[in-house]
């Protein structure tokens, strides 16, 4: 058995532009529900979520049979949770709050096996396919795809070292804690920070990796892809949900 392909990554390297769905709601039966709407991918949060290892094992169960690939946010940059998530066959990472090169080299080595990392090595787990995949151990990071996400007004200064090391495919930006690193706190689209976030997305692409960000506003949305975003989600699933429910209940006069 062959080496599952990473279409992600591999539409990333070619400079294809892949919208996505923000998940938080933990459920396998949602993250069904929205891997048939037609994004590229799916974003499973670990980090501001109730996920634990099973619950997010159900979930990439659920969106497997899906043309979308599900991009897994680890809770922290931590080698054990990494290599646990790896080991239930999630092949795209996203890392938070990376604030220095290092802790992107770090990031890295997590996801690789010895002698390039750190990865601890287990033959029949779900990413092999039980021992299935022939020369898994060699030949793993050819398929990961990691991404590491900048928070931090201090962090984007790091953005080209960043973007030069060996093994980083993607770096994020977090707007919501972009926005409070910067004062503003509570605000994604704030008049000071936004021209920033587009800046930032130009350099991250003129250093030769792709960008990404979450977007929910369609307009914001549409600059930061013209400023280079190629992996964008633009929405959440619990946010969906909550206006949906609000509105109908206001068609009945119930709700605030």
């Amino acid at each position: 058995m062959d080496l599952p392909v990473n279409s992600f990554k591999r539409a990333l390297y070619a400079g294809q532009s892949q919208i996505g769905l923000w998940c938080s709601l933990s459920s396998h039966y949602s993250a069904e529900v929205v891997a048939g709407a037609g994004f590229d991918w799916l974003l499973l949060d670990c980090e501001h979520s109730p996920n634990d290892l099973e619950s997010l094992l159900t979930q990439l169960q659920a969106v497997a049979p899906y043309p979308t690939t599900p991009v897994v946010r680890v809770p922290w940059n931590d080698t054990v949770t990494i290599k646990r998530v790896l080991d239930i066959g999630a092949q795209s990472l996203l890392v938070p709050y990376v604030q220095t090169p290092d802790e992107a080299r770090a990031a890295v080595a997590a996801v690789r096996y010895p002698p390039g990392g750190v990865r601890g090595v287990a033959g029949t787990t779900r990413a092999t396919r039980f021992g299935r995949v022939k020369d898994y151990a060699k030949r793993a990071h050819e398929e990961i795809c990691l991404l590491v996400q900048l928070e931090t007004e201090s962090s984007l200064r790091h953005v080209e070292e960043i973007a030069a090391i060996d093994g980083i495919d993607g770096i994020f930006i977090g707007p919501a804690d972009l926005h409070a690193s910067m004062g503003y706190t509570g605000e994604v689209a704030h008049p000071q920070v936004f021209p920033l976030i587009e800046d930032t997305l130009r350099r991250i692409r003129a250093a030769g990796k792709a960008p990404g960000i979450l977007v929910a506003d369609e307009a914001r949305a549409q600059r930061c892809i013209e400023a280079g975003s190629l992996f964008t989600a633009v929405g959440v699933d619990t946010s969906l949900l909550t206006r949906a429910a609000d509105a109908l209940a206001r068609k009945f006069g119930r709700g605030g």
